[in-house]
């Protein structure tokens, strides 16, 4: 067996520039397409937007705006401007900003001096120019590499740093930007930032209530057991009420950062919560009785803070409250006067509070018999059967890296063909498999007692590990895998139907997903050209004039696994599901899998679409059926 050498041959440097394009996931997370919200582009639009909110934190530029052209971003803030000597340092030399001197930036996000040399590096152009006192100095990149450096010139625009990047496809293969993801993104902006206005592409983003806008628009005041209750604190905002879907709904944010995994911040709020109405009411009531159904949004400034990666999504353990003590007394000292001082004043909410525990306490009751026979009914069923083909690394644990947690993905599907083929095409490492066994109930209008009573919700529920929170999810991407035709298409809504009515944050925190395979194969002896719309088949089919030998796939367990490994690698195509903030999921489940409403009877009329190529049980499922006779 040969050595392998290790001598001065194999030490390498590499610059700044170099080892970003190399280990990109160690300075944003995951790349993806855009199909996602944490996916790569949308850090990069991040770490850009948050050099202009900090100008305006600090008091510096009322206005900041925002332009998207063909996946190119352009943002203008109008604060004091990169000084013109350091500009093309501050983009370019990886640990330079002016955020290392905390009396010029006492509360930012980005201490590191990393982030916007990440967007460049990783940019196929960059451009920045920054405006002080009448004079302009202006910079351009491309992937990294200084290409244009030119003079200082004089201006009559208005003080302020702009910044243009458009990522890279070497990196991001096939992105896209979704605006529907940066208009959510820019939203909790003006929410974290009142009085700030943001303009993007002809709409404004503007704020005067902070997070009590924010849970007004995620939810309706028919949503919610009782109004919005809004405390405001030095450095510390909180926005809380509680509505009738299941699980915990949180918005957690530091320095104006979205923490999605929440952190140090989060969970003394959920402890002081609980704390707080136990006191209050004088009864011991149990805490998640008290957090069910519970939506809030808490914002919180401390200096310097201590993230536990470097996109910044969990604040770490070791962080500060503002007064320089821990943030979990802060907090209880904070709820314990202000939250209870309000349920004084406010009987009717104090009321409706109770009523509301009260029966998230009778629900649990009613279930507690149930449940743990089911747990032992999914333990035997992992022990004895191949439902869950796991993989190596999951969402929830720490100690694996950003980039691997993100990439964690789980595909549920029908059939054994279909998981079959999925099984042996997928990465062992960050894929994982379940099989559905038949159609899933249709669950709407049901309580929660049917997910340990269904075998199948039941099994699903314990491989995702969501039985008791999502805080434990074990895949990032959880994605439903059905045929395209129309029996698939039944399967995949009731599948959103149990993950909308049972486990809503999963779909709100953006880890549900629709994969997108093809329908057709067009081939000679030459190419081969994968197709997944007739549009595409047809370009398919010019590119190789005529001469081609078209395959139409019925279903997934027609495309053979070396086949399957191209649709679901880093080519894979995701349909994020998304849940806008006017979205009502209430109103949404009930017209398309309630009873039949009128208007629904009209809409399956009207769009009744029979093709003729498919083969009668295929065009019309039984259920449709059933509907078009009661219409």
């Amino acid at each position: 067996m040969s050595q392998i050498q290790y001598t001065e041959d194999q030490i390498k440097s590499l610059d700044w520039r170099e080892h970003m394009r190399m280990r990109p996931g160690m300075y944003i997370g995951k790349l993806g397409d855009g199909s996602s919200p944490d996916d790569g582009i949308y850090v990069l639009l991040k770490e850009v937007i948050d050099n202009a909110i900090d100008e305006y934190v600090m008091g510096f530029g009322r206005e900041i705006e925002i332009t998207l052209e063909d996946n190119k971003v352009m943002v203008r803030d109008y604060g004091r401007g990169i000084p013109l000597g350091k500009v093309v340092e501050c983009v370019s030399k990886i640990n330079t900003g002016g955020k290392y001197d905390s009396q010029a930036f006492k509360k930012s996000v980005g201490l590191n001096g990393v982030g916007t040399k990440a967007v460049n590096a990783l940019s196929e152009s960059f451009t920045v120019y920054a405006v002080r006192d009448g004079q302009l100095k202006r910079a351009e990149f491309a992937k990294g590499e200084l290409v244009q450096d030119a003079k200082i010139i004089s201006t009559k625009e208005a003080n302020g740093t702009f910044v243009s990047f458009q990522p890279d496809p070497e990196v991001f293969r096939q992105f896209k930007f979704r605006t529907e993801y940066m208009e959510t993104q820019l939203w909790n902006y003006a929410y974290l930032n009142t009085g700030l206005k943001i303009h993007f592409n002809g709409k404004v983003f503007h704020s005067k209530n902070g997070l009590l806008d924010l849970l007004s628009k995620k939810t309706s005041q028919e949503e919610l057991r009782y109004p919005i209750i809004h405390l405001n604190g030095p450095d510390l905002e909180i926005a809380l009420s509680h509505g009738d879907l299941y699980g915990e709904h949180y918005y957690s944010f530091v320095n104006g950062q979205f923490t999605t995994q929440g952190g140090t911040h989060l969970g003394a709020f959920r402890e002081a919560v609980v704390k707080v109405i136990r006191d209050f009411y004088k009864k011991d009531f149990d805490a998640k009785d008290i957090r069910a159904s519970i939506i809030a949004a808490i914002s919180i400034r401390i200096e310097e803070p201590v993230f536990e990666s470097q996109t910044k999504t969990k604040l770490g353990s070791l962080a500060m409250s503002p007064e320089g003590t821990s943030i979990r007394s802060y907090l209880a000292d904070f709820l314990a006067r202000e939250l209870d001082n309000y349920l004084h004043q406010h009987p009717d909410t104090a009321q409706a509070l109770l009523k509301r525990i009260t029966q998230s306490e009778r629900e649990r009751k009613e279930i507690a018999g149930i449940k743990k026979l089911a747990n032992q009914r999914a333990k035997k069923a992992n022990l004895h059967n191949k439902k869950l083909r796991d993989c190596r690394y999951h969402f929830n644990e720490e100690k694996v890296n950003d980039e691997l947690r993100l990439a964690t993905t789980l595909f549920i599907t029908e059939g054994d063909s279909a998981s079959g083929s999925i099984t042996k095409a997928r990465d062992v490492e960050t894929q994982a498999v379940f099989s559905l066994r038949g159609k899933p109930l249709n669950c709407f209008g049901l309580t929660k007692k049917v997910v340990y009573e269904n075998e199948e919700f039941n099994l699903l529920q314990h491989a995702l590990n969501i039985e008791d929170s999502i805080d434990d999810l074990r895949y990032s991407q959880v994605v439903i895998a059905t045929d395209a035709d129309v029996d698939g298409m039944h399967i995949r809504l009731l599948l959103l139907t149990f993950f909308l009515q049972f486990f809503p944050d999963l779909v709100r925190n953006g880890h549900l997903f629709i994969l997108d395979t093809p329908l057709f194969r067009v081939r000679d002896k030459q190419q081969t050209f994968y197709c997944y719309s007739e549009q595409e088949k047809q370009q398919a089919i010019n590119k190789l004039r005529g001469k081609a030998e078209i395959t139409r796939f019925k279903g997934l367990g027609e495309i053979s696994p070396s086949e399957f490994k191209d649709f679901i690698g880093p080519n894979i195509r995701l349909d994020p599901v998304m849940l806008m903030d006017d979205t009502r999921i209430e109103h949404i489940l009930g017209y398309y899998m309630g009873k039949n409403t009128p208007q629904r009877q009209t809409f399956i009329i009207d769009n009744l679409k029979i093709e003729k190529d498919l083969d009668a049980e295929d065009a019309i499922a039984p259920e449709l059926e059933e509907e078009l006779a009661e219409a």
